[in-house]
């Protein structure tokens, strides 16, 4: 497999970039991430995180509060991300039809 087959194996299936994008700015919770989705499926949402953690490009901290507090968080390599969401969204703004 390719180094790009592989990338997209991590980030390429719906919803990743932009759970990625969501943990952009910090640390989550679960319904904040889902929130900023709009209109993805809960089972869906933590299927990807998952898969993500998995990777390596998400982090999950568990809090032993009442209630629990769960918070998921971009490691390095999900920060490594960014220019990468960024050089995207530039290309979609170009590429916008008017």
């Amino acid at each position: 497999m390719d180094e790009l087959a592989r990338a997209l194996a991590v980030v390429g299936r719906k919803w990743a970039l932009l759970i990625v994008e969501a943990l952009r700015e910090g640390p989550r919770r679960f319904t904040e991430i889902e929130r900023s989705l709009g209109a993805a499926n809960p089972k869906m949402v933590t299927a990807r995180l998952r898969e993500l953690e998995a990777a390596g490009v998400v982090s999950r901290a568990v809090y032993a509060e009442v209630p629990p507090r769960v918070e998921y968080e971009l490691t390095d390599r999900g920060r490594e991300l960014r220019p990468a969401i960024d050089a995207l969204r530039r290309w979609g703004t170009r590429r916008r039809v008017r």
